[in-house]
């Protein structure tokens, strides 16, 4: 058998220093056919160069980006749901958890810490699309609260960046109960004099969109996100209307007044931290790129 098909030595050879989060040799395809090999993407701030389409990315890339030299302290961590009604569809919903925490290697659908971006401390709080759907339940709604309660008593501004398929059925009233709680904790935000940025990102829908999401002290977006409350179809059905072209996209929703402005992930930084400034009457601090 020749040498090169078969395995002569055994084992990983590659010490544990020498690994790259992203492997050489992996390709991404964008929904437009643009192909990008993985680790350009990733220092695109994973935005395929080509099209500039903006690959949906979890909390782990949006901290890399937003926090400086990527150092944070994270919130409340080890926190997890439960199954108060002993819920069951196809699958039973603790058997549901276990499987997304197995392969995600999350607690639950939204991570939350303090850290320094561009200096200054900030706290935010990021949805992953990949823990069920970035749907929101009890220990989303928890995490939140509790991220707001810790910006005031930091008295630091507070960042929410949403990406989600809606409320979390399988906690039914529980979860529609996380839209008023958090909804409140953004007002005692704002009592307390402490700016609040949103960020949508693809797709931000369902209950998020009808609280923190759009609640924002400015609300933005990145560009071609989907953005609504229930899905184009659903609306299409219910109205028996045909649906403007772009009806949900950033686009469209920026130019009927929802949002306050579309950026570009690399500029993302630089952005909030320059509306942080404008908005507290502090001097404009010197942006510091992202380190490689």
């Amino acid at each position: 058998m020749s040498a090169w098909f078969k395995r002569k030595e055994k084992g990983i050879q590659t010490a544990t220093e020498e690994k790259k989060d992203t492997p050489k040799g992996l390709w991404y395809k964008s929904p437009t056919g643009k192909i990008v090999e993985s680790e350009v993407l990733a220092k695109n701030f994973y935005v395929s160069p080509e099209d500039d389409y903006h690959v949906r990315i979890g909390s782990k890339e949006y901290f890399e980006i937003l926090f400086d030299d990527n150092k944070f302290k994270e919130l409340d961590e080890k926190l997890t749901s439960k199954d108060p009604l002993k819920f069951e569809d196809t699958k039973k919903y603790v058997d549901r958890l276990k499987a997304a925490e197995k392969k995600t290697g999350l607690n639950d659908a939204v991570r939350t810490a303090i850290g320094k971006s561009n200096g200054s401390d900030i706290v935010i709080a990021c949805m992953d699309f990949s823990f069920i759907g970035g749907s929101m339940g009890s220990v989303v709604g928890e995490k939140i609260a509790r991220a707001i309660d810790f910006a005031i008593k930091k008295n630091v501004p507070f960042m929410m960046i949403s990406k989600s398929g809606g409320a979390r059925m399988m906690e039914a009233a529980l979860s529609l109960m996380q839209l008023a709680k958090t909804s409140v904790k953004l007002a005692q935000l704002a009592e307390a004099g402490l700016p609040y940025i949103s960020l949508c990102t693809d797709p931000t829908t369902g209950g998020t969109t009808a609280s923190y999401a759009m609640l924002g002290d400015i609300n933005i977006s990145e560009p071609g996100a989907l953005i609504g409350f229930a899905g184009p179809r659903i609306v299409k059905d219910t109205t028996g209307k045909d649906l403007p072209e772009g009806f949900q996209s950033a686009e469209f929703l920026k130019e009927h007044g929802f949002l306050d402005f579309i950026t570009h992930r690399r500029d993302l930084k630089q952005k909030i931290n320059l509306y942080l400034d404008l908005i507290q009457n502090k001097p404009v601090r010197k942006h510091k790129p992202m380190s490689a």
